[in-house]
This record gives structure tokens, C-alpha cells and sequence, in this order.
């Protein structure tokens, strides 16, 4: 059978794929896991407390009604943090001292899917073998507690909700000694486009008491409207409004606002590498980028490695996901690193990739620099790319393949320097995806039609 833990969590199209008996037999079996987990490392005796969250999908109502039942009827007392954004999530588990944290949500994906996915004690997402552990006993029976053994649920959205912007706005706001809050956005006027999504209270919130002005848009969710036509995913209504309201720039939000991109004063889109270059940067001037490296996945533009090692940054290379990125930097001490698609994990405040932060992070540096974000990002230019997916092929014979690898051997030799290939097999579907990236695109669209029909006509099922 197949895994049932995905990159990022069990997801699939709610009420088809991922049921409230799925939900009910996770929240179940992370209690038994994460539960004994506990238990295990010496904490202390008593009730056992869990935390969730979600975000605006209609379905999130009945998987949050039934991942609580699950825990609750193993024994955790549960808090329910309502409509937040999955950082959100990591933060409180963290600040709360809770066993463990989960969150209701599919990201970016289209409305009707959804996702569950779990966070550790601390607030960090769970190893593989975790995940293992817990589809190892999912819909097993146990010797369940009663009486007084049986956990509560209590509602806490708003005491949880600002609890997360106040640690948000500290950031860069930190309070003054007269518990004053000080503005260091005034005078910036940018866009904030919530994607219908978990931070349309949280983000335009946290940026106002920071100072800036925001015009917001797509921050009106209905439980329908999440992701469509809007946010990172959909940016054209955001460029747009910069444009038309002369703001400094715009940020776009995903669905559970882990992850943001920007625009410029022109409508130009700053990508995930872009704004991961001028934040590593910012904290190597700092003396808080630890050991001058930024942590990357293999997807992260070559433009921007040349940039930063101009600038004396290295970078650390991993596999695709926040997850790795996260592992990799807790393993080497890193305190910066995140992907292309707008994952930014800053380890000085955060476990887990977080748009709010990152926006704000963005902004203050603006305000700093006294430069505008075209400048930041024309210091980390892109080298033209083109991307293929090759469908129904074999794709785990993609790095094995030895007609394959030769054609990989000599597109490599042939950009040298001034760019490079790349084979990724999908992690859901029967397909590899071909990456080129070259000095002009005319010669990246070229390689990577070159390979593709390598691995098209080799790997073809």
C-alpha cells in the first residue's frame, strides 16, 4: 500500500479521500503516539493537552469536529484554536507547552481538498518515522480511558489568535520599556492579498500595529473562496492593485500563510529565492546569519547561489520540502533557509516556514535599507528557467537509467558554469520533472526539451 503520510502531512479530497473516520483514527493514533512519546522522555504526570487549528475550507469544520473527538476520547485534553494559520499552529504549541499540535489544512491546494497534519512537542513537524509510527496503529483498538480519564475540548480562538500576533509584531516590534508599541512600518503603504485564507485576520493585524498602511484584499473567506484566483498562487489581482494604488510593494499570501511571495512597485513578482537572498543578507550584516549559510533545496535558482557567494554567503543544499530544510538547519545550527516557493524559516523566531513573518521581516528591511524592494531584488538575479513534467513514465528508473544519466552527463558539460539540469520524480504521480536553468532562455528551453524527450522516449510505461 502506499504511504498514507505524504511531503506534508495526509492529504487528499475531503469527504472522498480524507474522511471524518480518517480523521478521527488519526487524531486516535497520534494521542497513542505522541501520547507515549510523552510519557517516555520523563514529562511530567497529569492531563495530557493537544492543540488544532485549521483553515477557512468548509470541510475544515467537520475533520476539526472529528480530529478532536479522536483526541479527546484518547485521553488529551484539547484546545481548539479555530481558523489559524499553520505557523500559528507550531508557535502555540511551542508557548503552551502542549504534547502536540495539529493542523486542518491543504495549504494552497483547490478547496476541496484538505490536509491533517501533526506537529511535535516544541512545535516542529514529525520526522518520517513518526509519521510511520502513528500509521502503524491507525484504527487499531486499545484500552481506551473513561470517567474521568476522557479528555475535554475547549475554544480558544481568540485568546490564540492574539497571542500569535503579538509574538508576530515583537518580531520587529519589540515593546518599548513603557510598553509602548513602536511603529518601525510607518510611512510604508503596501497590498496584502490573504487569499481568502487562515491569516486574513492575522496578517493585515500584525502589519497595521506595525505600522504600515495595508489595503487588503481576498481576506473575506466563506469556506468556498479559499485560494480562487488569489494569493501566492494567483497574483495577478495583487500586482495589479499595486500598480493602481502606488504602493511601496504587495505581499501574497497562501491558504495556511506558511509561505509568501512579494511584488514590486511595478507589479514584478519577487520570488521565494529572491526574498530568502536579501533576508540572509540582512541578518549576515546582522552577525545572525550562523555560519554565513543559507539553507536552499535543490529547486532554489543558480542565480541566486552565484549572488550570495559574492556576497560570502554559502549555501546548504537539500531535497524539496520545508521539512528537509528544517532538518538540515537544526543538523548544521542554520538559522535562515526555505525554497523558491516562498518557505521561509527564520529559526530566531519560528520552527516552521511563516508568511505573516516573513512579510513583515520583508518590510522592515525595506524600511531599513531606505531602498525599495526592485533594488533588494535586482542584487539577486534570476538566471532564466524552463520546467517540464514528462508524464506516464517510470519514474524511479529516472536516476538509474543509463541513457538517461548520459544525456544529463552532457547537457551538465555543455552549461558548465552558467547553469544546470535537473530530474525530479513527482512524489504523487507517474512523472519526472525536467529543470533547466541557463544563461538565456531560449538555451534553458532547449536543454530541457532535449532531456525531456530523453526520459519521455527511455522511461516511457
Amino acid at each position: 500500500m502506499p504511504r498514507l503520510f505524504g511531503t506534508d502531512g495526509v492529504r487528499g479530497l475531503a469527504n472522498r479521500d480524507l474522511t471524518a473516520r480518517l480523521a478521527l483514527d488519526l487524531g486516535d493514533a497520534a494521542v497513542r503516539v505522541l501520547g507515549n512519546s510523552a510519557v517516555r522522555e520523563g514529562l511530567p504526570e497529569g492531563r495530557r493537552r493537544a492543540l488544532i487549528g485549521r483553515d477557512t475550507r468548509v470541510s475544515g469544520d467537520f475533520l476539526a469536529s472529528a480530529l478532536c473527538a479522536g483526541m479527546s476520547a484518547g485521553g488529551f485534553d484539547v484546545i481548539d484554536a479555530g481558523i489559524i494559520p499553520t505557523p500559528g499552529v507550531a508557535f502555540l504549541t511551542s508557548v503552551l507547552n502542549v504534547e502536540m499540535g495539529a493542523v486542518i489544512s491543504a495549504s494552497h491546494n483547490p478547496m476541496p481538498d484538505n490536509g491533517i497534519k501533526f506537529f511535535a512537542r516544541g512545535g516542529f513537524k514529525l520526522p518520517d518515522s513518526k509519521e510511520d509510527d502513528i500509521e502503524a496503529v491507525l484504527g487499531q483498538d486499545w484500552d481506551r480511558p473513561t470517567g474521568a480519564g476522557v479528555g475535554r475540548v475547549s475554544h480558544e480562538t481568540v485568546t490564540a489568535t492574539n497571542l500569535y500576533i503579538d509574538h508576530l509584531v515583537s518580531t520587529i516590534a519589540p515593546l518599548n520599556p513603557d510598553k509602548t508599541q513602536p511603529k518601525p512600518l510607518r510611512g510604508l503603504k503596501i497590498v496584502a492579498d490573504c487569499a481568502n485564507g487562515a491569516t486574513s485576520v492575522v496578517a493585515p493585524e500584525a502589519l497595521r500595529r506595525a505600522g504600515a498602511e495595508v489595503l487588503v484584499i481576498n481576506a473575506s473567506p466563506d469556506g468556498y473562496n479559499i485560494n480562487k484566483n488569489a494569493g501566492s498562487t494567483h497574483p495577478e489581482q495583487l500586482q495589479a492593485m499595486v500598480k493602481a494604488t502606488d504602493a511601496v510593494m504587495g505581499i501574497a499570501f497562501d491558504g495556511d500563510a506558511d509561505r509568501c511571495l512579494a511584488v514590486d512597485e511595478d507589479g514584478n513578482m519577487v520570488n521565494g529565492d529572491q526574498i530568502m537572498g536579501i533576508l540572509a543578507r540582512a541578518k549576515k550584516e546582522a552577525g545572525k546569519l550562523a555560519d554565513n549559510t543559507l539553507v536552499v533545496t535543490v529547486m532554489s535558482n543558480l542565480g541566486l547561489k552565484l549572488a550570495l557567494k559574492d556576497m560570502g554567503i554559502k549555501t546548504v543544499q537539500t531535497a524539496v520540502g520545508d521539512r528537509y530544510v528544517l532538518e538540515e538547519m537544526l543538523r548544521g545550527g542554520y538559522t535562515l533557509g526555505g525554497e523558491q516557493s516562498g518557505h521561509v524559516i527564520n529559526r530566531e523566531f519560528a520552527t516552521t516556514g511563516d508568511g505573516t513573518l516573513t512579510a513583515l521581516t520583508l518590510c522592515n528591511e525595506v524600511v531599513k535599507s531606505g531602498k525599495s524592494l526592485k533594488q533588494l531584488a535586482a542584487d539577486f538575479p534570476q538566471l532564466p528557467q524552463q520546467l517540464v513534467n514528462v508524464p506516464n513514465v517510470d519514474k524511479m528508473a529516472a536516476t538509474t537509467n543509463a541513457a538517461v544519466q548520459a544525456a544529463v552527463d552532457k547537457e551538465s558539460k555543455l552549461l558548465g558554469d552558467t547553469g544546470r539540469v535537473l530530474l525530479r520524480p513527482s512524489g504523487t504521480e507517474p512523472l519526472v520533472r525536467v529543470m533547466a536553468e541557463a544563461a538565456t532562455q531560449q538555451q534553458a528551453d532547449e536543454v530541457c526539451d532535449r532531456l525531456a524527450k530523453v526520459v519521455a522516449d527511455e522511461l516511457a510505461l
